[in-house]
């Protein structure tokens, strides 16, 4: 069989159709800024906030459940649960990594994340020169810090004892950073982890109003 003779201008139109028809559809930029039982307030492709039900779909976004804590979406066929005031991006997920973070009634940035994959409430104090962390949760987190180089800290309250140590991970959001600088805290117990200037400094950190973006830049 004689195939059609085709132009280059042809053969480029035709080759460009076929993989218009493979790609895959642009990725959703998706902010949650407000969570309740079984919804979800949306920010979707940075338009205006919209609610949506458990099991709704918008613009290739589904949300499969939500609470006060997080709400779980299907985008574009990966399933991703965000907290509220964090948001995805397909150019920033790519290239630098970014949380963002909402300010509480009381003007503090506190979020959810992980140390060495145990979970950490944190909050952002950039007054803190590392992340620092009480004993209480040194242990629970299984962190061996006995045997670590000790020194001492400023608090308001005065002077404290503390073990540096380096933690293998922290991860907030979708920003995982490795080999973190830490102090534990040989006091009582803290209601937070803070999330000091030895993470805070590998990012770009970006102030508007009450939220607070949070971009790995190393």
């Amino acid at each position: 069989m004689l195939l059609p003779r085709l132009s280059f201008t042809q053969l480029a139109a035709a080759i460009g159709a076929v993989w218009l028809s493979i790609a895959p559809a642009r990725a959703a930029d998706v902010n949650v800024v407000g969570l309740f039982p079984g919804r979800a307030l949306v920010e979707i492709d940075r338009g205006s906030p919209s609610m949506m039900r458990a099991g709704e779909e918008r613009a290739g976004v589904r949300l499969i459940s939500a609470d006060s804590h997080a709400a779980i979406f299907d985008i574009d066929g990966r399933r991703e649960t965000l907290q509220l005031g964090q948001s995805l991006s397909p150019v920033t997920q790519a290239v630098h990594p970014q949380v963002v973070l909402r300010a509480d009634d009381h003007g503090h940035f506190v979020t959810n994340g992980q140390i060495n994959g145990g979970s950490a409430r944190f909050v952002v104090d950039t007054g803190a020169t590392t992340v620092a962390m009480s004993i209480g949760d040194a242990r629970r987190l299984g962190l061996d810090f006995r045997r670590a180089a000790r020194g001492t800290a400023s608090t308001a309250n005065g002077s404290i004892a503390v073990w540096h140590v380096q933690l293998d991970s922290v991860k907030v959001g979708d920003i995982v950073l490795r080999q973190v600088d830490a102090d534990i805290l040989d006091g009582p117990a803290m209601p937070f982890v803070l999330l000091g200037m030895s993470f805070l400094s590998r990012t770009e950190m970006r102030r508007d109003a009450s939220t607070l973006t949070l971009t790995r830049m190393f």
